[in-house]
């Protein structure tokens, strides 16, 4: 299953349902505390039961609708590319489309409420029959199928729930009146099929911005030393290591009773005060058997005395391959990388590999990566189907999938402007290329104050000219030779490029 969609309503800061369209690769942008890694946080918790990085609390309810009353969080996550056969009661094969379990669009809409931010209810939004003779089918025992079928529904097989459903629904086919309902799954009989679903579901794993990047962290001392706790804690190797110790106890106690049985025959008093001390399973430490292991570099230098980027690129690193360990392990069949700026502690060159590196990852089948980012470098490696642009309206907060943008053609220095007041030549150039190739320079320069400009002529002397703001900065910039002017100023570009977004609009 892959991520289509995201629902998010009363958590945080997201008090209106707020929907997000989700890719292969979906990087958020905007302002501090905007809401970004809201986003991936909510997922975590949906995903995670509050058992990963993320525990659901009182304090994420959202604030205004606390005092208007309304105390639930609602979550939803939208599938596709759904399994074209699970099985979702006993043994029985079965898909989605036949037990009515899909919405209006074809998907799998798993919505998850969380009244007074406790425990959640589960429910699947699906286009399902109301017929008050075959609805609620899935929450029916076998024994109630059949007496359905009893009334002259004919049925090949009475053993299987999901053939019987299937019978039932079949008869009834010219008036299913099929609605769009919301099935609760976390109650009686029904709990079954959410038991089942999860376990064609993506894993989710969260990789946190503020992730500690100290030395008392375990996993910066060493990744190694975490991936050893992680692998002693297999249920299959606890059990293959019981069976050594205990084959170890028994040949230690031949050894010490041999001993005993030796020493009795020359000091019996002696022998009998004395007894073999043998560690039980259970306080055997196996980790410091291992407490050597560790990855460092050519001078034997350990991690945690690396540079904070190197430190983090290693745990990035550790963090995928953790994240890939346990999706086998759970026989997951995909996996959801959501990270939080990958770009901290990151020189630039090491921000384009990297980005590069989670393209490619996100290109790899039943793979996915969510991102927040505060780098414009980062942005700008991107393709603009990747981007979601955060923001906070009059209206309330938006997550726009296409960029309200002032040029007609999507522009990834616009997405900086907007997303993190970016201010740059580059954007300034970009801009007033657009106005000059659609020919109105002689209608953006009508009205506007001037300013003195000295020109270098080609005899070498210098003329002042009388030109716009915006003119005066794109001259500065294609002749940074000429330097008998004031440089201009950050705010003067800021107000430049203002300018000319503010005409752009006015177009019609």
């Amino acid at each position: 299953m892959k991520l289509k969609s995201v629902r998010i309503k009363n958590f945080r800061c997201y008090k209106d349902e707020s929907n997000i369209i989700i890719g292969d690769l979906t990087a958020f942008v905007g302002k501090n505390d905007i809401g970004k890694s809201t986003i991936l946080e909510a997922l975590d918790i949906f995903f995670n039961d509050s058992k990963g990085v993320i525990k659901i609390d009182k304090e994420d309810i959202n604030k205004t609708a606390l005092a208007q009353g309304d105390n639930e969080i609602s979550i939803a996550v939208v599938f596709e590319e759904l399994p074209t056969t699970l099985v979702i009661d006993s043994t029985n094969e079965t898909n989605l489309q036949d037990e009515y379990l899909l919405n209006g669009a074809g998907c799998l809409e798993v919505i998850k409420k969380y009244p007074n931010a406790g425990k959640e209810k589960v429910f699947i939004k699906a286009l399902h029959p109301t017929n008050s003779q075959c609805k609620d089918l899935l929450s029916k025992k076998d024994s109630e199928l059949r007496t359905i079928l009893s009334s002259g529904i004919e049925c090949k097989d009475r053993t299987r729930n999901a053939v019987m459903r299937k019978a039932i629904w079949k008869h009834f086919t010219t008036d299913l009146q099929q609605q769009e309902v919301e099935i609760d799954v976390s109650k009686g009989d029904s709990k079954s099929i959410w038991d089942k679903l999860q376990d064609y579901l993506p894993l989710y794993s969260l990789f946190q911005s503020d992730r500690k990047n100290s030395d008392g962290d375990s996993e910066v001392q060493d990744p190694l030393q975490e991936a050893v706790k992680q692998i002693l804690n297999n249920e299959e190797l606890k059990i293959l290591l019981n069976k050594v110790a205990t084959e170890v106890e028994t040949k230690l106690r031949e050894v010490a009773g041999s001993t005993l049985e030796k020493l009795n025959e020359l000091n019996p008093d002696i022998a009998n005060s004395l007894n073999p001390i043998i560690p039980t399973t259970d306080n055997l430490k196996w980790l410091d058997v291992f407490k050597k292991v560790s990855i460092a570099g050519d001078e034997a230098i350990p991690i945690n005395k690396r540079g904070s980027g190197i430190k983090r690129l290693i745990l990035l690193s550790f963090f995928r391959a953790e994240a890939e360990r346990r999706r086998t392990e759970r026989h997951s069949p995909s996996i959801v990388y959501a990270i939080e700026e990958p770009e901290t502690s990151q020189h630039t060159e090491h921000q384009k590999k990297l980005m590069s590196a989670l393209l490619t990852l996100s290109q790899a089948t039943n793979t996915q990566i969510l991102l927040t980012t505060h780098s414009a470098v980062a942005v700008k490696e991107l393709r603009f189907e990747h981007i979601r642009l955060v923001a906070q309206t009059i209206a309330g907060k938006t997550i726009e999938e296409v960029i309200p943008n002032q040029l007609p053609y999507p522009s990834l220095n616009e997405v900086n402007f907007l997303a993190f007041n970016e201010v740059t030549e580059e954007y300034h150039n970009e801009l007033y290329g657009f106005i000059e190739a659609e020919g109105w320079l002689t209608l953006f320069r009508n009205g506007k104050p001037t300013i003195s400009y000295n020109k270098i002529q080609r005899d070498s002397s210098i003329r002042q000219e009388q030109i716009i703001l915006t003119e005066f900065i794109r001259h500065q910039i294609h002749h940074p030779e000429n330097t008998n002017n004031v440089r201009f100023a950050h705010q003067q570009l800021l107000d430049s490029i203002k300018l000319m977004r503010d005409f752009i609009s006015s177009q019609p």
